[in-house]
């Protein structure tokens, strides 16, 4: 097969764990694009939230965004796909969150909102110093957050929930999944979980970005780390898990490469895409 799509997801994936990419990585990145294969980051982040690093790849045009909930063409300036939260199905959600021991967020309009309350017990609830700092400086603190979206009068991109206590979040999954059936459960970091439409999924996505550049599905190559990446591995030609991966992720796999942080993207596109 002759891979033309590459979706690579960021946090795990394509970044080291200093939120980087590596010299090795970049190189394998732009000789495969210099080939003609679509390079495309797909991250749980909105657009705006993404790495400087990431957003300013010269070689990449097309971002899969928030989990697949939209797809953006940089060159264009527009959003391609959207698959967003009725604004009253997410009010339903805070209120079903604000029952659980959790700090809880939501994406609406390209950015982040955190009720205040919530964002003052950001240390409470995420001790990771990188998914610390990332959530701190990209979550706009607010006093009253279903006002605020009501204001907007927008449907959700994401609503998103942190756990203290990463057993109990792992403890609850299945019984979440089980409550909230109408949307996609899913996780991306370790003691996270995220909500979003069913058509709004790393695959769905993979699928709709496919169809609108003309390659087949089968000549696609997909890279994560996490749960919310199984959908895009599940769906890809070829499904790359990293050596860093979570375990349900590494069993659904074609392949496992080396680690985020052991250049594992490059080892991949060098015996799939350079062989």
């Amino acid at each position: 097969m002759a891979v033309g799509l590459v979706l690579l997801d960021l946090d795990g994936t394509m970044l080291t764990s200093d939120k980087e990419i590596s010299p090795a990585t970049y190189a394998a990145l732009e000789r495969a694009a210099a080939m003609g294969v679509q390079i495309v980051p797909c991250t749980g982040r909105f657009y705006d939230a993404i790495p400087r690093v990431v957003r300013e790849l010269p070689f990449v045009r097309y971002f899969i965004t928030v989990n697949g909930a939209g797809v953006w063409d940089r060159t264009e300036e527009k959003m391609l796909f959207r698959a967003e939260i009725p604004l009253e199905r997410g009010l339903e959600l805070f209120d079903f969150m604000e029952k659980l021991p959790v700090i809880y967020d939501c994406f609406v309009d390209g950015a982040a909102y955190m009720e205040r309350k919530n964002y003052d017990r950001i240390d409470q609830f995420i001790s990771v110093p990188k998914d610390n700092e990332m959530v701190k400086t990209l979550r706009k603190p607010v006093d009253d957050l279903r006002r605020l979206v009501r204001e907007k009068g927008q449907p959700l991109q994401k609503a998103q929930m942190f756990f203290a206590d990463v057993g109990q979040r792992n403890a609850v999954l299945p019984q979440i999944r089980a409550q909230i059936p109408d949307l996609n459960v899913s996780t991306s970091l370790v003691n996270n979980i995220e909500f979003t439409v069913p058509a709004a999924s790393k695959g769905e996505a993979l699928r709709f970005l496919a169809a609108h550049l003309g390659v087949v599905v089968a000549d696609t190559m997909a890279f994560g780390d996490m749960d919310n990446d199984r959908s895009m591995i599940e769906a890809a030609g070829i499904g790359v898990a990293m050596g860093n991966a979570e375990p349900c992720l590494k069993d659904i796999a074609d392949y496992i490469t080396d680690t985020n942080n052991a250049d594992g993207v490059a080892k991949a596109l060098e015996k799939f895409v350079f062989a």
